[in-house]
């Protein structure tokens, strides 16, 4: 961790990103059952706001709790995933638009340097700095579309999906790949064009979407169960 767990801005809030890290880099996997004393421990706090923390982490839907057992984690399974960008889908696509017709030239800007070092990142594989780039390309198009809470929102939603493990760029895409598909979202927008915009982003999310739901399947993105757990939540 960058700063210990009593700088930051709440106890509970650190154990939440120190949970979420841990599952990320499997320090707790979903086979295993935990004590709250364990996690304190650990993480050299106090029980309180780790109880606080955990439950804030079981709203989410990222940890259960057993009767007098501790807890497990519960990774997102193949319908959550879809669920999640079936929200995503909800806002993302029409926030593009709204920035294709209406940014200024500071915003547009912002946009195209996002690109380029979205751009800059994938062709020196450097996995962090892409998807650091990554997010906040999508973080202006939602602000700038006029609607920063949804920026909260889609933030905490790809946390749950980041919590799979390796990203889409294991699979069948590359870097380079997943950063060109922005391409033509950045052209539209930066052509004025909200219809062109909306599609390509729509276009994008789903490719990914797809690819994250056969991963938690385990099978291929065009298996028949797939598309059915798609189509059933976010199509």
């Amino acid at each position: 961790m960058s700063q210990p767990l009593a700088d930051r801005p709440t106890l509970a809030e650190a154990v939440v990103e120190a949970m979420r890290d841990g599952i990320r880099h499997r320090t707790f996997v979903p086979e295993q059952t935990y004590s709250v004393q364990q996690v304190a421990d650990l993480l050299g706090v106090s029980r309180s706001p780790v109880r606080e923390g955990l439950l804030k982490l079981e709203e989410a839907g990222l940890v259960q709790f057993s009767r007098n057992r501790g807890f497990h984690v519960v990774l997102p399974r193949s319908r959550d995933i879809a669920e999640i960008f079936g929200v995503r889908l909800a806002l993302e696509p029409a926030a593009a638009a709204r920035v294709a017709r209406r940014a200024d030239a500071e915003l547009l800007g912002s946009i195209r340097a996002a690109m380029e070092a979205l751009r800059a990142a994938a062709a020196t594989g450097d996995e962090a700095t892409f998807w650091r780039h990554d997010r906040e390309l999508h973080r202006l198009l939602l602000v700038g579309g006029g609607n920063p809470r949804a920026a909260s929102i889609v933030a905490a939603l790809r946390s749950t999906t980041a919590l799979l493990g390796p990203p889409t760029s294991a699979g069948p895409r590359d870097l380079r790949q997943i950063g060109e598909e922005h391409a033509p979202i950045v052209a539209a927008v930066l052509a004025g064009d909200g219809d062109g915009a909306e599609a390509a982003m729509a276009a994008h999310l789903t490719s990914t979407g797809l690819l994250l739901v056969a991963q938690a399947e385990g099978t291929a993105v065009d298996h028949p169960d797939v598309q059915r757990i798609w189509d059933d939540v976010a199509g």
